[in-house]
């Protein structure tokens, strides 16, 4: 993990700490939707903090218990959102396009499903919006990132035959 700011070492001890009581809330109370939905938010906000299969990894853990939390209420908005928000996230992880197109059809899904449960909620609706966006921000960088890889050989090439070319007016003549 990189060098965290005060701040940022504020929200994970914060997460943490809301991570660690859910937990515990949940050893008393198994059936209480409202806390596997607080777990997986604190799991799906600590992730922010990993790398790689790290992250994804407890991604897939906030999914579990989101998806648990909608076992057992299936009309509970607030998972549904933060459900999309994990897929989405996955979405955003995925290096395969199909993969995270699939991912983001997922968090559609289910932000429409919140929007219908809690129609006057305007984050919902936000999200929603956004998730039709995110393939084309996700294949965005991708995009740059081969026009930064096509930049850096047509340079590297550049210098190459321009060290030739020098190499060449200063060679001795040969008879």
């Amino acid at each position: 993990m990189e060098s965290l700011n005060r701040e940022d070492v504020e929200r994970l001890m914060f997460f943490d700490q809301a991570r660690e009581t859910a937990e515990r809330e949940h050893k008393a109370n198994p059936q209480d939707p409202l806390v596997l939905t607080k777990w997986g938010g604190a799991l799906l906000e600590l992730s922010q903090f990993r790398q790689g299969a790290d992250a994804y990894s407890m991604i897939e853990e906030a999914i579990e218990k989101f998806q648990k939390a909608l076992k057992i209420d299936e009309e509970r908005h607030d998972a549904l959102w933060c459900l999309g928000n994990a897929y989405t996230t996955q979405g955003f992880l995925s290096p395969d396009a199909p993969a995270a197109h699939s991912l983001f059809t997922q968090a559609a899904d289910c932000f429409k499903k919140a929007v219908e449960i809690a129609p006057a909620n305007e984050t919902y609706k936000r999200s929603l919006e956004m998730t039709a966006k995110a393939p084309a921000t996700a294949k965005a960088p991708a995009i740059s990132d081969f026009w930064y890889d096509v930049g850096g050989w047509a340079t590297l090439l550049a210098i190459g035959f321009g060290v030739a070319a020098l190499a060449q007016r200063g060679a001795p003549a040969t008879a």
